[in-house]
């Protein structure tokens, strides 16, 4: 849904890569810091699930798993600008970063589930279908037919949904907010991959 914002959203994250690009930052860099936040946010949104009792350390601990959400996030945006600018984009480095956004997302979503921030059913399908949507669009452009765009969410659309919840679970404590926001991101998310079943039936060589 937000890849039609993208020719905007774009135009930023190109200034922002040639921003980078001048203080000599390189894509990999990027990309590693991407990472760490990622496996961060995860294991502060265990701490704080396991902090609920102690409700300021709680909220500390969800806001860093916030920020460091949307700092890979963004990571996630600029790399790929980064390495264009630079001249340095290949297959494998696109491969690569798909491979981190994978391993990003499940962290989270299991940082959530660990730290019972979530129902445990719900946890389970929601990274079910993160994973598989993924997978749904990397299978079927394989066999050449695009899917960006196709879908309910993709995966900025499941990391706002994931920080939306979170700022509401921290600024309103106790509201499980978190809890709402996977229930809705299983469904989406797995709604998405039927989605795109049907549009690559419907469109199959």
């Amino acid at each position: 849904m937000l890849t039609k914002l993208k020719p905007e959203f774009q135009k930023l994250i190109t200034y922002l890569a040639q921003a980078f690009h001048k203080i000599g930052v390189k894509p990999n860099t990027i990309s590693f810091l991407g990472f760490i936040s990622g496996v961060f946010s995860g294991i502060f949104y265990w701490v704080a699930g396991t902090l609920y009792v102690d409700l300021s350390a709680y909220r500390v601990y969800m806001s860093l798993a916030l920020l460091l959400l949307m700092f890979s996030g963004f990571c996630d945006a600029l790399d790929g600008a980064l390495a264009r600018i630079h001249g340095e984009a290949t297959a494998f480095g696109g491969f690569l970063d798909s491979m981190i956004d994978r391993y990003v997302d499940s962290i989270v979503l299991l940082g959530l589930i660990l730290g019972g921030l979530c129902d445990l059913i719900w946890g389970i399908l929601a990274l079910i279908g993160s994973l598989l949507t993924s997978y749904a669009r990397a299978r079927a452009e394989s066999a050449g037919i695009t899917m960006e765009s196709v879908g309910l969410v993709e995966r900025a659309e499941r990391i706002i949904v994931i920080s939306i919840s979170s700022l509401v679970e921290i600024a309103f404590t106790p509201l499980y907010a978190l809890r709402v926001g996977i229930i809705v991101l299983a469904i989406a998310s797995n709604l998405t991959v039927v989605q795109r079943i049907l549009y690559f039936y419907r469109r199959r060589p």
